[in-house]
């Protein structure tokens, strides 16, 4: 069954499967990958830890750059604390190795997106 996913009007389009990610947000806006899970505390749906960078026209992973923010801490907590949790994070999500989402993206009806 197609799931319907809401992209920022402005987001690249989806690279091949293995192609460099660039930001898309496609898997990100599907579901949580299991960093994400536990970032989000939800298996289904957008991932809470996604955020969109208007100075890089593309989504990134909160988990990467602000990981106790995305994880709810109030303020953005000690930087060796964040270093820790974004290099675990970039291990676990696998950061830099290619897309790995094998999702069909098409535009909605009406949509005149370039996928």
């Amino acid at each position: 069954m197609p799931q319907v996913i809401h992209i920022h009007p402005a987001a690249p389009p989806k690279p091949a499967l293995g192609a460099t990610c660039n930001g898309c947000g496609v898997c990100c806006l599907a579901e949580p990958c299991p960093v994400g899970v536990l970032a989000s505390r939800r298996r289904r749906g957008a991932c809470a830890a996604l955020r969109w960078s208007d100075g890089g026209g593309r989504y990134v992973c909160g988990m990467l750059v602000e990981p106790l923010t995305a994880l709810g801490w109030a303020h953005p907590g000690p930087q060796w604390l964040n270093r820790l949790i974004g290099a675990w994070a970039r291990r676990m999500i696998a950061a830099g190795k290619g897309c790995d989402a094998d999702l069909l993206v098409q535009p909605a009806p009406g949509e005149q997106r370039p996928y």
